[in-house]
């Protein structure tokens, strides 16, 4: 077992219980299986977190600044605010490679809402992501983009609901829910509602 600084050793950490909790549930996974999979020993884990509770936080926490870190990195070069909102409707975290295992973990945290520290994870999670989502918004609606007839906050969270829908059903395996007959994506829809022809010439 190698000698890792704090910061990293905790981020592996996270890593794997990540990884074990989208496979075999919260509930289900110990410590000991935990630190069998990061190659330390328990008291290694109870170093870095208080209990499997508090890395279940932290790792719902990390969630959210992965998704915010990644929509940056893709929206980086964007000509307007519009293009900014169609590459954020096509980079839903809950059905990406990069992000399907955090959205796993959180969608576990639905059976753990009774506990105020998990629930309060919930909530700077999910107000993290409407913050940086209805901030792009305004900046659309601004230039006149977006409708003002609605507010960025009522369309962010609408947003929120739709990408959470779909990522739900995709989590549960039913593939052929993606497009119509015709090739028409729900991601067409929602964007032409949206942004107007603007989504057509993307």
């Amino acid at each position: 077992m190698s000698r890792l600084p704090a910061q990293q050793r905790r981020s592996q950490l996270l890593d794997h219980a990540g990884v074990l909790f989208a496979k075999v549930g919260y509930a289900r996974t110990t410590t000991a299986e935990l630190a069998k999979a990061a190659g330390v020993t328990e008291p290694i884990i109870y170093r870095h977190f208080d209990s499997k509770r508090d890395l279940f936080i932290a790792l719902i926490d990390r969630s959210s600044e992965r998704t915010i870190s990644t929509w940056e990195k893709h929206l980086s070069g964007a000509k307007d605010p519009a293009e900014r909102l169609l590459r954020l409707l096509g980079d839903n975290p809950m059905v990406t490679k990069h992000g399907r295992d955090d959205y796993r973990v959180l969608l576990q945290a639905i059976t753990e809402v009774d506990d105020e520290g998990i629930a309060g994870a919930i909530k700077r999670h999910m107000d993290n992501l409407h913050g940086f989502i209805s901030k792009e918004i305004k900046l659309a609606q601004e230039e006149h983009k977006v409708t003002q007839r609605f507010s960025a906050d009522v369309i962010a969270w609408l947003l929120i609901h739709i990408g959470m829908g779909y990522g739900v059903v995709a989590a549960m395996g039913y593939g052929d829910h993606g497009a119509d007959a015709q090739g028409v994506h729900p991601q067409d829809v929602v964007a032409r509602i949206l942004v107007g022809k603007a989504a057509e010439k993307a």
